[in-house]
């Protein structure tokens, strides 16, 4: 497990309120987690906060799960 992918996990166990157990690559943000508009504002703002990045918001339209959380972050890091 890449230390990106453990970072990732844990910004959306704090944000959506779920067991970092329960997260997975596969993992999809609406389907999965139940992760609304705001829900979703709320990550990609932690994603940037806790990489000390940013995203655009066409960007963040791509990212819709975790693995592409982890591939965006590490492509730009």
């Amino acid at each position: 497990m890449s230390d990106t992918f453990a970072a990732v996990k844990e910004v959306i166990a704090d944000v959506l309120k779920v067991d970092v157990d329960n997260i997975t690559p596969e993992t999809r943000f609406i389907e999965d987690l139940q992760a609304d508009s705001m829900d979703q504002f709320f990550l990609i703002d932690g994603f940037c906060e806790k990489f000390d990045i940013t995203i655009s918001d066409e960007d963040a339209r791509t990212i819709q799960t975790v693995k592409d959380a982890v591939d965006y972050i590490e492509s730009i890091t």
